[in-house]
């Protein structure tokens, strides 16, 4: 429902999306991969290419703790997408987004998130985030309509 909450509200001018980052699977698992993803789609967000390195994330992932998003690969994904190679990786390489992921999972922690996808609506839980009527719903009624 990502593509018509964008349509409907985001391109008009209605709403603004934000992303936040929720890392569970190293939790689950150990390791790194997912905490080294959400980094690294910040450092592809330097080159305005977050939605498109996301999207390369999400469609490389293979199972928890299996190797997808190691560095070697998350910086393969960023070479598969056009970034610039060598901007990219000081980015990663720097651990640049740490402290940012780590702020964005401390926030996600306060509001009682426990898993992903979690997603709100002015701070209001959509609690059932596969039917578009209740985004409606909750935007509609933010937006005073």
């Amino acid at each position: 429902m990502e593509r018509q909450i964008i349509d409907t509200y985001v391109a008009t001018g209605q709403v603004r999306f934000e992303y936040r980052h929720y890392i569970v699977v190293d939790g689950n698992v150990g390791g790194s991969e997912s905490r080294d993803a959400a980094e690294a789609s910040q450092c592809a967000n330097e080159q305005s290419e977050f939605w498109n390195y996301h999207k390369m994330v999400f469609a490389n992932w293979n199972g928890e703790g299996e190797g997808a998003f190691a560095p070697r690969r998350l910086k393969a994904f960023a070479d598969s997408i056009g970034l610039d190679a060598g901007t990219f990786n000081s980015c990663f390489d720097s651990g640049r987004y740490a402290a940012a992921v780590r702020e964005d999972e401390q926030l996600a922690r306060a509001m009682g998130v426990t898993s992903t996808p979690t997603i709100f609506v002015n701070n209001q839980r959509v609690q059932n985030p596969l039917d578009f009527s209740e985004f409606q719903r909750l935007i509609d009624a933010a937006l005073g309509q």
